[in-house]
């Protein structure tokens, strides 16, 4: 895979998952009064491959060089690789009560819905900032070695 194509795939990856957190980040402030159903159902569907397939992008292009040029690279992957199966076990829990809100039940108060799904997206963000700083020092050292 050339540089150009490992930068790209991956940036489209992260790009993803921020429109995600963007367009969950607009649920949390339309509730409760101004929720759109049909938005949280299709968010609840596409969250879950969203999410797997931009953690096996990483794990198969980032985690790799990551291992092999990054200091304690073995550790940091292996704290990533957790941090991938804590934010796709998240993805579950919101994607219920996406699905519930979508069909016009739920099983938390509006506060306790905007709080869970902030801490998701909010996890997300932070996860993918420090991911797109691992690729930017990989393409440096690409670069240069």
């Amino acid at each position: 895979m050339t540089r150009q194509e490992l930068r790209s795939g991956l940036l489209d990856a992260y790009e993803r998952q921020m429109g995600l957190c963007d367009r969950l980040e607009e649920v949390a402030d339309s509730l409760p009064s101004r929720l759109d159903r049909q938005q949280c159902l299709h968010l609840a569907r596409m969250i879950g491959p969203l999410l797997k397939q931009a953690h096996a992008a990483e794990e198969r292009e980032l985690f790799p060089h990551v291992t092999r040029h990054h200091e304690g690279g073995v550790d940091l992957v292996e704290q990533l690789r957790l941090e991938h199966v804590e934010d796709e076990c998240f993805a579950e829990e919101v994607q219920h009560e996406l699905m519930q809100m979508g069909q016009g039940r739920t099983d938390l108060a509006p506060e306790a819905t905007g709080y869970m799904l902030r801490g998701f997206f909010e996890g997300i963000r932070r996860h993918v900032r420090r991911e797109r700083e691992l690729l930017a020092e990989m393409l440096r050292t690409r670069q240069t070695g």
